[in-house]
């Protein structure tokens, strides 16, 4: 580092020497001007700051420091030649903390941000002697801001921040515009009275406690006031933090207005549910599925079982002995654990006074205040099966008597006395078209010969069709073969009407 010669008019003057000696070590930036605007001297610290060696790198004057170094505003805008911190101190003018950014002339962006003041040492006479630019290096500071800036503006999360000395708002974030609605410039002219950021706030005497002292303000829910006179749900809270030396509130939301609606609809919502639930003719409960506990019965449930709310509800269906026998209660408490639905269930339940009941049941697995349960929902049809029954009864004892009932109406009454599942195996999509045509004849009770006739075919042929439909329904008679077809909806009445044409006129019972 080159040493700067001593100052020139000034050179014998023990107290600039010693001045000198002062600065030298300096963190801080010292230049010395001559009031004839000739630059004398610089300590190093200042040399540093401006990226040359020597004071000759400065300039020999203030005019040649303008041209090899660029100054401008934080806000971009170039200075004139007037406004130079360097400029202003040779005119004598006292000033403190004026902040620039400076770039090497010839370079668009600036390589350093100098906070500068001035100070003016006078003869004895009050003439000033020797006129100094003291800098300070703020760049990493300034950089920090900057990076601090970029981040809370980008950040989505709605912030403001205030000063503490008058609680003005002093910055806003996008976040923030977007959430309330609120004009920036608006916000920027207000303070936290004018803005109530912690507007009915559940902790709102301990926020404002906390906001005086400058201490950290714990999270809260409050109602913003928006500027159409709505208001929105937030979370809020605030960190103190420095901005330009200046002590600052942080606060920032988190906009629960979502969840309020959603909470508000689910709301409205299970009411909907529960009206609908109450008033339902068809007997409802809702069960827990952890232990298959009753919270919730119906009139309709009541009236059905002849147990009261207060006896049943809080207790399991097991525990109650609904269920006609264990073996339906664990078939049905099995389905529920496994999470399958019930559909449409033929069951018989006991009611309190000890009477059957017949019904349907049906389930379906809902969430109610976060937690798994089930909706029952039963359908009384012991007068169905009463009157089934009845049509047995009577049917049995007229057939007790005669001989001439078809095979097909036996059938019938064999399905009414003992519902068959759902068919399985094979299907009648497996036939083909013609095969398909001789079974429907066949369960009109026609023969081989008929069946050739009416489908004007050899008997061979037909025999051939006959056992190539045993083999792929899995029978070996006729009567079979046309339970199999009656099982799965298909009999005599499919064929084509033009078949029913050549039909002989006498039909043989199958």
């Amino acid at each position: 580092m080159t040493v700067a010669p001593p100052l020139k008019s000034l050179r014998d003057s023990p107290d600039l020497r010693h001045l000198r000696q002062i600065i030298a070590g300096l963190d801080e930036g010292v230049i010395l001007v001559d009031p004839d605007q000739d630059i004398l001297w610089a300590n190093t610290a200042a040399l540093g700051m401006h990226g040359v060696d020597s004071v000759e790198d400065l300039g020999a004057t203030v005019d040649d420091y303008r041209q090899r170094f660029q100054l401008r505003y934080r806000n971009n805008h170039k200075l004139n030649d007037a406004d130079y911190p360097i400029e202003r101190v040779v005119s004598g003018e006292a000033f403190s903390e004026v902040v620039v950014e400076v770039a090497i002339a010839g370079e668009d962006e600036p390589r350093w941000v100098h906070q500068v003041r001035s100070l003016v040492l006078t003869n004895d006479d009050d003439e000033p002697e020797c006129l100094v630019m003291i800098i300070q290096d703020v760049s990493a500071q300034f950089e920090a801001e900057d990076r601090f800036e970029q981040s809370f503006n980008a950040n989505p999360a709605p912030a403001v921040i205030c000063r503490l000395c008058d609680l003005r708002f002093v910055k806003v974030n996008q976040g923030f515009i977007d959430m309330t609605g609120h004009d920036r410039d608006a916000v920027l002219s207000r303070t936290v009275y004018d803005i109530d950021v912690l507007e009915r706030g559940e902790k709102r005497d301990l926020g404002k406690e906390r906001l005086a002292e400058g201490r950290t303000i714990p999270q809260m829910e409050a109602e913003l006031s928006l500027p159409d006179g709505e208001t929105k749900l937030v979370i809020v809270a605030g960190q103190p933090i420095d901005m330009g030396e200046q002590p600052c509130m942080l606060f920032t939301f988190a906009d629960l207005e979502p969840r309020r609606k959603a909470e508000t609809q689910l709301r409205h919502s299970e009411e909907r549910f529960m009206r609908t639930f109450s008033l339902a003719p068809v007997a409802l409960a809702i069960g827990a599925r952890d232990g298959h506990r009753l919270c919730d019965v119906n009139e309709a449930f009541t009236s059905l079982t002849g147990y009261s709310s207060a006896e049943i509800i809080g207790r399991p269906l097991g525990d109650v002995d609904l269920w006609e026998t264990p073996a339906l209660r664990h078939a049905i408490e099995a389905d529920i654990d496994a999470g399958l639905p019930i559909r449409d269930r033929e069951v018989r339940i006991r009611g309190k006074d000890g009477d059957i009941i017949d019904c349907i049941v049906s389930t379906e697995p809902i969430q109610l205040d976060d937690e798994a349960c089930v909706l029952w929902a039963m359908r009384d049809i012991s007068t169905r099966k009463a009157s089934e029954r009845e049509l047995v009864n009577a049917i049995e004892a007229v057939m007790k008597d005669t001989s001439w009932l078809s095979r097909s109406i036996m059938e019938k009454l064999a399905r009414i006395r003992t519902p068959n599942a759902e068919p399985v195996g094979v299907g009648l999509d497996e036939l083909t078209q013609r095969e398909r045509e001789v079974l429907a004849l066949i369960c009109r009770g026609l023969d081989d010969k008929s069946i050739a006739r009416t489908l004007d075919v050899s008997s061979n042929t037909v025999r051939n069709h006959v056992a190539r439909i045993y083999s792929k329904i899995g029978v070996n008679r006729r009567n079979a073969a046309a339970a199999w077809a009656r099982a799965r909806g298909f009999d005599g009445d499919s064929i084509p009407h033009a078949l029913h044409l050549k039909a002989p006129s006498k039909e043989i019972a199958a």
